[in-house]
């Protein structure tokens, strides 16, 4: 199997694909209101800055939001008819002269894309383990004044139309099948998942909010199937190429910052082992899931096709997992060979 990767130095504002051309969308977006971010806003529009200078937060909240608009503007018209679009977005707390408040981009977003006729599904909440002992933003221990921390994020899921319709008893959707246990985990509307440190230097770091590998990897594996196509138009370090590769989807990457797609190469030399681990950990978290079943009195109710075990659905009976064989680099991105992982 043979996978083909886009990289582009662009804008995302206008995304250089043709309508209707990708299934899935994974990216997660600057945060309006989160300080990391303010420059890049301003640059785009200087009204934002002007806002917050003067200490306007729900004026710069709304501009910044409109700058987001014209990215889901090209979402509608890329994402095929069925296709899903998974956007990560953290909500912020700020003071400015209009007082404390908490700025919620995970319905400012959900506004703007459902007006634009994507349907919201169930979204997931993430929620990322800290050991830190501040669990309250203001007066400490007494009343009334203390906020609550926020240490999760939503990974929003809209879909364009109806459901998506594949060609019956298409290998490649029933090859590209989940275990039952990992549709149990996977579709929990909440996700505990750490972060993950990355190897940037300082300056790349400030300028990136990536999210962990599990989490395009999973979404990825959730709502697409070998062949389809994802985008990220906010490519940040690449974590959703990584995962589209390891996944053995199609990619294509927008991002505005060439120091970050220059970064993009040192990680993708390291995905062939990445993808390989991946794909065995998930076959010998399986193996070990049928071994507590029946050790539970229970027994999987049909075999594997292509492994030396059983499943507990038809619908699993085709699973193959692959992994990346060889990267090449192209002149737009990357060809990855995938080979069947036995």
């Amino acid at each position: 199997m043979e996978t083909s990767h886009r990289v582009v130095t662009g804008d995302a504002r206008e995304l250089p694909l043709a309508d209707d051309s990708v299934e899935l969308v994974v990216t997660s977006p600057p945060y309006p209101m989160i300080e990391m971010w303010d420059d890049i806003f301003a640059s785009l529009d200087p009204a934002i800055g002007e806002s917050l200078d003067d200490g306007r937060g729900d004026r710069a909240f709304e501009l910044m939001h409109d700058v987001l608009d014209t990215v889901w503007a090209e979402l509608e018209r890329v994402l095929a008819p069925g296709g899903i679009a998974c956007i990560n977005v953290g909500d912020a707390t700020r003071s400015l002269d209009d007082g404390f408040r908490s700025y919620p981009n995970h319905a400012a977003i959900t506004d703007r894309l459902t007006d634009r006729g994507l349907r919201a599904l169930p979204d997931i909440l993430w929620r990322k383990p800290t050991n830190s002992g501040a669990k309250f933003m203001g007066s400490g221990m007494v009343p009334p004044n203390a906020y609550p921390t926020l240490e999760h994020e939503h990974i929003l899921v809209f879909r364009n139309g109806e459901r998506r319709r594949l060609e019956p008893g298409a290998d490649r959707r029933y090859e590209s099948a989940y275990f039952w246990e990992e549709r149990n985990e996977w579709f929990s509307d909440l996700w505990e998942l750490p972060g993950e440190t990355q190897a940037l230097d300082a300056g790349l770091r400030e300028r990136s909010g990536a999210f962990p590998l599990t989490v395009p990897y999973r979404l990825v594996s959730m709502f697409s199937v070998y062949g389809d196509t994802v985008l990220d138009p906010f490519l940040g370090t690449g974590t959703t190429t990584v995962a589209a590769m390891a996944g053995a989807r199609n990619s294509v990457g927008v991002e505005r910052d060439p120091d970050l797609v220059a970064a993009l190469a040192d990680r993708v030399e390291g995905v062939p082992d990445r993808s390989e681990r991946l794909a065995r950990e998930r076959l010998s978290d399986h193996r070990a899931w049928v071994d507590q079943y029946r050790d539970q009195g229970n027994e999987p109710n049909y075999e594997a096709e292509h492994y030396d075990f059983p499943v507990n659905t038809k619908q699993e009976r085709r699973i193959r997992l692959y992994a990346v064989d060889s990267v090449e680099r192209t002149g737009e991105g990357y060809r990855v060979t995938h080979a069947p992982v036995e």
